[in-house]
């Protein structure tokens, strides 16, 4: 079974939340459906579990009278043995999207606050569903709970988790973490070590079902047979929820990404996707892939001084897989044995690295920008917003240098820039270097 922290951000909305209930969004195949049945389970003493894929026939307790009492009456008459059981009751509405009525009720739960009610599902961000027939109709039909809802986005495993998985303990993490906090230079040959776990990290990435088969069979072939398993998975529900004329354009835009990320300037370019191709025929599918969680979205930013969305650029951005090891996937099989040996070269290493760490950065809860100026002169990997502050982080898959990131290092408004490498820990001035794999402490 695999450990996630996400299990620890439910005990934390159980244990503050007042009057509120929670929607957990992310991609599919993350394990959302696994970590809060989990949580019911082991943290109430009445837990009701609603999947409305399996039971459709469980959307009409929602069809009329959202008052409290009412719902729970028509609970009783689908499931006899649930109990209310005031402040010890969990409701899981799963796969909430097919009842957008059930999200609706969530004001009525939350005001009454006998239950905790959780819902999840994926592809809830979407407002560019199937051509206004019934996913349409029942979003026009649904209202959105405002202030009675605390959203949260789920990710895949992080290379903590993943250290987890493969029986790393907290103590091992932890002498990771001192020498992060001390910017301490680990042994040689620990460092290694984790730099080619890292590697692995990378090749399998954080899909729970890709992490278990690789864990299991000890095969990088089994995590791969899963990676493209989910990415089919990808396509065909780009071909079943997306509007019939931008289907193509979406597929296309999301097939893309790995020879957008093997560009030295990485930049998502619509005529890459199609000769001539434009934003106007193509954002609304970028929309899409974002909106789904497919894909994570990094804006350039021209002045990179605070606040950074200010400054955004929205026709001017970076395309990332959502999960690193769905990028390796759609690069093949080949690949692989080359980023685990660290013998793959060219511009597509960067774009791994790159997009290895923009996943990080966005499960530490940053929303990283990308610095060029309109000269395009220089270029910053990522800046951040981090203690009041602007810091530039510079992605390197072996260990050179970067005049741009150094020139912006001078600025008496900078305090710290970040480095990661294929290297050790070090500071010289206000540059910090990191092997990549501790960005997961940043």
């Amino acid at each position: 079974m695999l450990r996630r922290k996400f299990y620890n951000t439910l005990l934390e909305w159980k244990n503050c939340h007042k009057k509120e209930c929670l929607l957990v969004k992310g991609a599919r195949q993350i394990g959302k459906t696994f970590i809060i049945d989990q949580f019911g389970k082991e943290n109430y003493e009445s837990y009701l579990y609603i999947n409305f894929i399996l039971r459709p026939e469980c959307r009409e307790i929602f069809e009329e009278n959202f008052e409290a009492d009412n719902l729970f009456k028509r609970l009783t008459v689908f499931f006899q043995d649930f109990k209310l059981i005031p402040g010890k009751t969990l409701i899981f509405l799963d796969e909430i999207q097919k009842c957008p009525k059930a999200r609706t009720a969530f004001k009525s739960f939350a005001i009454d606050g006998r239950a905790d009610v959780i819902g999840s599902g994926s592809l809830l961000g979407l407002t560019f569903l199937n051509d206004g027939k019934e996913l349409n109709l029942e979003r026009s039909e649904s209202s959105i709970p405002v202030g009675y809802e605390r959203q949260l986005m789920m990710q895949s495993l992080d290379f903590e988790e993943f250290l987890w998985a493969l029986g790393y303990n907290d103590n091992s993490v932890e002498i990771l973490r001192e020498a992060f906090n001390y910017l301490t230079p680990l042994p040689s040959s620990s460092n290694e070590k984790m730099l080619r776990l890292y590697r692995e990290y990378i090749v399998v990435g954080g899909m729970p079902e890709a992490v278990v088969s690789f864990v299991e069979d000890n095969s990088f072939s089994s995590a791969y047979d899963v990676q493209r398993k989910i990415i089919d998975a990808n396509l065909d529900d780009i071909a079943k929820y997306a509007m019939t004329v931008d289907k193509p354009k979406i597929r296309a835009c999301y097939l893309s990404i790995p020879s957008q990320l093997a560009k030295e300037n990485s930049k998502f370019k619509y005529s890459f996707v199609e000769k001539g191709g434009s934003s106007r025929k193509f954002k609304s599918s970028i929309d899409w892939l974002r909106e789904s969680a497919l894909v994570l979205q990094c804006y350039n930013v021209e002045t990179p001084l605070l606040p950074l969305f200010s400054y955004k650029r929205n026709d001017s951005f970076k395309l990332f897989t959502s999960d690193i090891g769905i990028l390796v996937g759609m690069l093949g099989f080949d690949v692989k044995l080359p980023i685990v040996d660290n013998t793959l070269s060219g511009p597509a290493k960067g774009g791994l690295y790159e997009n290895a760490i923009m996943s990080a950065l966005v499960r530490r809860g940053y929303s990283p920008c990308y610095y060029m100026p309109k000269s395009n002169t220089s270029e910053i990997d990522f800046v951040i917003e981090k203690n009041s502050g602007v810091v530039p982080i510079e992605v390197k898959a072996g260990n050179e240098s970067s005049s741009s990131f150094n020139k912006m290092l001078e600025r008496s408004d900078v305090k710290v820039g970040y480095k990661f490498v294929n290297g050790n820990i070090g500071k010289v001035g206000k540059k910090i270097t990191l092997p990549h794999y501790m960005a997961m402490f940043l």
